[in-house]
């Protein structure tokens, strides 16, 4: 009799791609507003992030609306760390838009319209409405099929059967074929909490029922409790919207005048400009919802990095985008010292104009130390799963001394391949001598191309 084989193979579960600040967890603060010398995935940098944690504060007071502030610090010292530490303390229901200086200079849109669009990203509507709705645990999802009306041989749709279970009973519903299409879009199966709005037939999948909490799921779920009360019952609504996407579902209008409709209306940004006069009626029926009371203002953070590339038209838009009642907390950075504003030969620290820079709060980032430096390369490396013995990490903390922090951990990686290369999981020191050897850091290259300066084009 043949030999049964069993191979080994790799889990399926999807791995989480390990980014350049996948550590940072927050800022790393005590009750008290102190820094702690290392959590939350930061290092160092106590008076940026005791700073950082104030400007929290005061957005979660709504005391921050149409201020900015200013990241300021060499390369390679945190910024972008520190404004994604203010996002995670904040939460996933303040917005967030980051983008570079960059990203105004386009060929289809005016260099205003990228940051007013980014602006409006950044500012959220939390929109609270009562509604009659159908809630429930999915218990049965039967499509009932029929003869095409249009002949030939397919089939269509002609209702679908939902069975809806809360804590007190359990419905069944005959649904019209357009509410079948919402829930194909939606991933609803057996066993997921939904809800179907009875006037529109909109269906928002909250999440799955916790009855499944102990199943293999190779997906991340969010579990939620079996729904109380009757299946079908008037609940308050809260949806988060940010400005940019009413601007975005009301230039292509699809019926439903209430501010929730619009929600099913949002498709994939286009590339057009979306006029002042639209935004302008948007804004008077946003002020009207505030003043009823139906919803509320959540002004977000816009985190623009290398502001430096910004030009005194974006600047002078910048000014008077900060003084409007619908303004986000705006959040810049940029590592250079004193240079000329873009497009002029007027010279101005970090290349911001004066006028702009009498606004900023200004927060420094100091350069780390190399005991610094070594605690973050340790905690690169058991972010990415990586075993490194203390004499590694201590030549790493120099050679980012001596180059780079950032050329210092680009080395973990290849590093980590060549140990098991040499039949080691561990990386020893001789493994990144091995690396460093092979890969350039900028200094060295710089040094090299003055002293090989006749053999390049200049």
């Amino acid at each position: 009799m043949d030999k049964v084989r069993i191979e080994e193979v790799q889990s399926t579960t999807k791995k989480q791609r390990i980014a350049t600040h996948t550590h940072i967890k927050g800022l790393g603060l005590e009750a008290n507003g102190r820094a702690l010398p290392l959590a939350a995935g930061f290092v160092g940098q106590a008076d940026a992030r005791e700073a950082a944690g104030l400007v929290v504060d005061m957005i979660r007071q709504k005391k921050m609306a149409g201020r900015a502030l200013l990241l300021a610090g060499p390369p390679g010292t945190g910024k972008t760390a520190l404004a994604l530490g203010i996002s995670q303390e904040l939460g996933s229901k303040v917005p967030f838009c980051p983008m570079v200086g960059s990203e105004v200079y386009s060929s289809e849109v005016k260099k205003t319209e990228v940051l007013m669009e980014n602006f409006r990203r950044a500012i959220g509507l939390r929109i609270k409405e009562n509604k009659e709705v159908y809630e429930g645990e999915v218990t049965e999802l039967s499509p009932e099929e029929t003869e095409s009306v249009t002949g030939g041989y397919g089939k269509s749709i002609s209702h679908v059967i939902i069975g809806l279970k809360t804590v007190k009973g359990t419905k069944q519903l005959k649904l019209d074929p357009t509410i079948y299409d919402a829930l194909i879009k939606e991933k609803v199966a057996v066993g997921d909490v939904i809800y179907i709005e009875a006037n529109s037939g909109a269906v928002k999948r909250v999440g799955r029922s916790d009855a499944f909490a102990t199943e293999f799921d190779l997906e991340a779920e969010e579990y939620v409790p079996l729904p109380k009360g009757e299946v079908h019952k008037k609940k308050e609504i809260v949806q988060d919207v940010t400005l940019h996407d009413l601007d975005a579902a009301n230039a292509r209008p699809q019926g439903g005048q209430d501010i929730l409709s619009l929600m099913g209306q949002m498709m994939k940004p286009r590339k057009t400009e979306i006029t002042d006069k639209l935004r302008q009626e948007i804004n008077k029926v946003v002020n009207r919802y505030i003043d009823e009371g139906v919803a509320e203002l959540v002004p977000g953070v816009l985190f623009l990095d290398e502001v430096n590339m910004l030009d005194m038209e974006c600047f002078s838009y910048m000014n008077r985008a900060l003084e409007s009642s619908l303004s986000p907390i705006v959040i810049f950075a940029t590592n250079r010292g004193i240079c000329n504003v873009r497009g002029t030969d007027m010279a101005s620290p970090h290349g911001i104009p004066v006028d702009l820079l009498d606004r900023l709060v200004i927060i420094r980032t100091q350069t780390y130390d190399v005991a610094d430096m070594i605690k973050i390369i340790a905690l690169r490396a058991s972010v990415e799963d990586l075993v490194i013995d203390d004499e590694s990490l201590a030549y790493l903390g120099d050679i980012g001394q001596r180059a780079s922090l950032r050329h210092a951990v680009q080395l973990l990686s290849p590093a980590s391949i060549m140990a098991k290369m040499n039949g080691r999981d561990k990386i020893c020191k001789g493994d990144i001598e091995e690396v460093s050897a092979l890969y350039l850091d900028a200094k060295s290259s710089a040094r090299l191309l003055q002293e090989q300066q006749e053999k390049y084009i200049s």
